[in-house]
């Protein structure tokens, strides 16, 4: 998966799972704050990528990010969200609490982490 790949699933998993507005995320594996919003309605996503600048979102099971113009696959189960990224054919799987998300990226064979600021 793409950094901002992973970055926007986290978003989306966090206020699917969570259900509070994502605000910004910290990147562990990049050293740095990301501009990225996502707001859960029910199984809306609207979402925001600031640092690209391009729009995500959709219905359940499908998000679309305008900005690589692909679809990811997110499914919620509990406090784990699991997909499938169609732009590089890797899956990836998620544990969200209130302030964390990390990843499993399988095309990378690696976890990332990202710290979540919520409104």
């Amino acid at each position: 998966m793409h950094p901002h790949t992973r970055a926007m699933v986290a978003a989306a998993a966090h206020a699917f799972i969570i259900g509070r507005k994502v605000a910004g995320i910290y990147d562990h594996s990049a050293g740095r704050h990301l501009r990225i919003a996502a707001e859960a309605r029910g199984e809306q996503l609207q979402g925001f990528d600031g640092d690209r600048p391009a729009r995500f979102g959709g219905t359940l099971p499908e998000l679309y990010d305008a900005g690589d113009r692909v679809f990811v696959s997110l499914e919620i189960d509990g406090a784990t969200a699991r997909g499938h990224d169609r732009s590089t054919s890797s899956s990836y799987s998620a544990n969200v609490t209130e302030s964390l998300v990390q990843l499993y990226d399988y095309s990378q064979g690696a976890w990332f982490t990202f710290d979540v600021q919520v409104v």
